[in-house]
């Protein structure tokens, strides 16, 4: 809010101010500071007021000043008026008095200025607030094989398909044999059921084409994501072992 003003007299008149945001602003201010209301009558003081104000501007920017005069120019002209005698009006309707048309745009801007105040520090409010946001969902945890990486059952792949020398291109036209990952997912769980665990290289070693390396990598694992085996490494570079993990209700005797 502006501070008040500190005059001294008519003739030399300091307005000290800590931000100024135009016209409609100072004339508010000399007004609400003479506590007159804001009516034609109390326009002489203030239009003297004002343009005693409007003398010592010499650092505005020419659009604050062209501004100003255009407000001094409006006073005067209701001073003007106020004094001197007003013709008859010729037609029944008369003119609405100068004074109580700037009166009436003053109470106006005053409502506005108060309602931008409001919506100012609703604006505020709003800005220190913060919504809750929902809690994050709770994932399952993952049981991640033990002392074992991708990288390594990747280098065992790719060992193995080092090992395998490229075919020989065929005479005739042969159907290429076709394994998919549930027929493989079927025999490494058969293969497993006895109880016994499996290398990683040797079930890739048994595969008979890249392409069954391949689908025999990915049933691997998607038993490791189902969680029916459980894999190893004893030791580095030792091959992965596969093993199958009991059902949560059998007991170590077997019962």
């Amino acid at each position: 809010m502006p501070a008040p003003f500190k005059l001294k007299s008519n003739e030399n008149y300091i307005i000290h101010l800590d931000a100024f945001e135009g016209p409609m602003d100072l004339l508010l201010h000399l007004i609400e500071r003479e506590e007159l209301p804001i009516t034609a009558i109390s326009l002489s003081r203030v239009t003297q007021q004002y343009l005693d104000y409007m003398a010592e501007l010499e650092q505005l920017r020419p659009d604050d000043i062209a501004e100003f005069l255009v407000m001094a120019a409006r006073l005067l002209y209701i001073k003007s008026t106020a004094l001197l005698p007003r013709p008859e009006p010729e037609d029944e309707e008369e003119e609405e008095d100068p004074g109580e048309a700037l009166a009436r745009q003053l109470r106006e801007y005053k409502r506005f200025k108060q309602k931008a105040a409001f919506l100012k520090e609703l604006e505020a409010r709003g800005l220190r607030t913060y919504v809750r946001l929902a809690p994050p969902p709770t994932m399952e945890k993952r049981l991640d094989p033990e002392g074992l990486s991708v990288d390594a059952l990747l280098e065992a792949l790719y060992e193995v398909l080092e090992e395998m020398n490229p075919p020989a291109p065929p005479v005739h036209s042969i159907a290429p044999l076709e394994v998919t990952i549930e027929e493989k997912l079927a025999e490494l769980s058969q293969r497993l059921s006895s109880g016994r665990s499996l290398r990683f290289k040797q079930v890739l070693r048994q595969a008979r084409s890249r392409m069954e390396i391949i689908v025999t990598f990915l049933a691997v694992l998607e038993l490791i994501k189902q969680r029916p085996v459980k894999v190893h490494q004893p030791r580095p570079f030792d091959d992965i072992l596969i093993e199958p993990v009991p059902p949560p209700d059998a007991s170590p005797s077997g019962r």
